[in-house]
């Protein structure tokens, strides 16, 4: 955060008070002014674009309230922090639910000024992010997994145009690299939430001592370093979207302190002891087999069935590889602007080749290859020959298969199959009429053989 760039206003009728914060705060780093009056202040606020505003709650002429709902209308994101006498809780109060971040009781603790100040732009921070992320998706400026015209990924899309108008739980399951998080955005901004935070937790990444803290927050004395009131994942996330990704890996303490939340929207912060209610719509991933680590006894059964009440599964691209030439033209078109380089393409030959492929690192890894390829290649056609190692080792290490002595003709016609679908076209039609066979006939030995798709095969049944 630069310091040097975060706007903000004092008011306060006590001048010596209104100076001596906007001193305090000017040497924290940030560009600080100062108003003595609410009518200055609301000139101020129409003049520049402040991230935060203190304020005194009791003043001549107009109050912190008033000012609050004023100011608001001109600059809807700045965040207010109300400053009170003892006697005026109430009012501050009053002011949170009419939308201020929180309040300081005067006499002012210095030190807890400037940790509720930090605190404040770290909350905007979050919130940034997310609008910036909610355009770059409305304006399409970032390439989307979920480009294509497969069964797959359309069945994946109309699952969550269905469910994201209510607030049931969801749980999206996929490989890595697959677009888990990108599905969850799309869920949050098709939403009644779209206005509220997608607040995003890696639960793989945090380590249990800190797990509870991060999701629940904490209170000022906790412990050691916990020098003011922290917020956690869920009170950010209040009215709008909590994406829990690899959820899989969380820990045995923190999937039951999960489920709690779950259960009754409630929770206390580490250290505290009141109880704090949030209303969350909670969506989480994993790239793992969440029914196989129940049955291991790695996960809480309970907890299972109260995440996959709706359960959307994304095909990896092995199984959408059909999609793979409208992805390719997504991603030529997002780099070539973002890198300002010439238009270019891939030969047809050099598509068949993607196609083949079986992508162990999903979109992901294409996306990658040919954002690499876009800035090395310097014809404008890319041709097999531009194209990585490791795909055009595949390629010629696949061209033959080994019939043994003993096999059974349905262990040749599986492999036949396998070889076909993953090396020549993984189009079904176009393998069906390769292999001399009804596009249903093709599905029947697919399913016979145990090669679909698992998101096939549920369909399946």
């Amino acid at each position: 955060m630069d310091k040097s760039r975060i706007n903000i206003l004092v008011v306060d009728d006590e001048r010596g008070l209104c100076a001596g914060v906007q001193e305090a705060l000017k040497r924290e780093g940030y560009a600080v002014d100062a108003a003595n009056d609410s009518r200055t202040a609301l000139r101020f606020v129409g003049e520049r674009l402040y991230n935060l505003v203190l304020t005194d709650i009791k003043m001549p002429e107009m109050g912190g309230l008033q000012l609050l709902k004023e100011a608001r209308q001109k600059s809807r994101d700045t965040l207010f922090i109300m400053m009170t006498a003892f006697g005026t809780v109430e009012s501050a109060v009053e002011a949170m639910k009419e939308g201020a971040y929180d309040y300081l009781s005067k006499p002012l603790d210095m030190q807890r000024l400037r940790a509720l100040v930090l605190k404040a732009l770290e909350f905007q921070a979050v919130v940034a992010e997310n609008n910036e992320l909610r355009l770059r998706l409305r304006k399409r400026s970032e390439p989307s997994p979920l480009v294509g015209n497969s069964e797959g990924i359309r069945s994946v899309i109309r699952l969550a145009d269905e469910v994201a108008n209510s607030d049931v739980t969801v749980l999206i399951e996929g490989a890595s690299g697959t677009g888990k998080e990108l599905i969850a955005r799309y869920i949050h901004l098709k939403s009644a939430r779209v206005e509220k935070p997608f607040i995003s937790v890696n639960c793989a990444a945090l380590p249990e001592q800190l797990l509870e803290a991060e999701l629940f927050g904490h209170v000022k004395g906790a412990f050691t370093g916990a020098i003011a009131n922290k917020p956690g994942r869920f009170q950010l996330a209040d009215r709008g979207t909590l994406f829990l990704d690899e959820i899989g890996d969380l820990s045995a303490k923190g999937q039951g302190d999960l489920l709690r939340v779950l259960e009754d929207g409630s929770f206390r912060m580490v250290g505290g002891t009141d109880l704090v209610r949030v209303n969350v719509r909670v969506v989480a991933a994993t790239n793992k087999k969440l029914q196989e680590s129940v049955a291991a006894g790695k996960f809480r059964e309970d907890l299972w069935y109260r995440l996959q009440i709706v359960p959307i599964s994304i095909p990896p691209l092995r199984e959408r590889a059909e999609d793979i030439p409208l992805l390719v033209e997504s991603f030529l078109e997002h780099f070539t602007t973002k890198h300002k380089r010439r238009r270019k393409k891939l030969s047809t030959e050099a598509m068949q080749l993607c196609q083949r492929f079986p992508w162990p690192g999903n979109v992901r890894q294409l996306r990658n290859m040919i954002e690499r390829l876009l800035i090395v290649c310097k014809n404008t056609t890319i041709e097999v020959s531009d194209l990585p190692d490791f795909l055009r080792a595949h390629d010629q290490s696949a061209t033959t298969f080994t019939i043994r002595p003993g096999m059974s003709l349905a262990e040749v016609e599986k492999v036949l199959i396998r070889q076909t679908l993953t090396h020549v076209t993984a189009n079904r039609e176009e393998a069906a009429k390769l292999l001399g066979l009804s596009r249903r006939s093709l599905q029947y030995k697919l399913k016979q053989y145990g090669l679909l798709g698992e998101s096939e095969s549920s369909e399946a049944k």
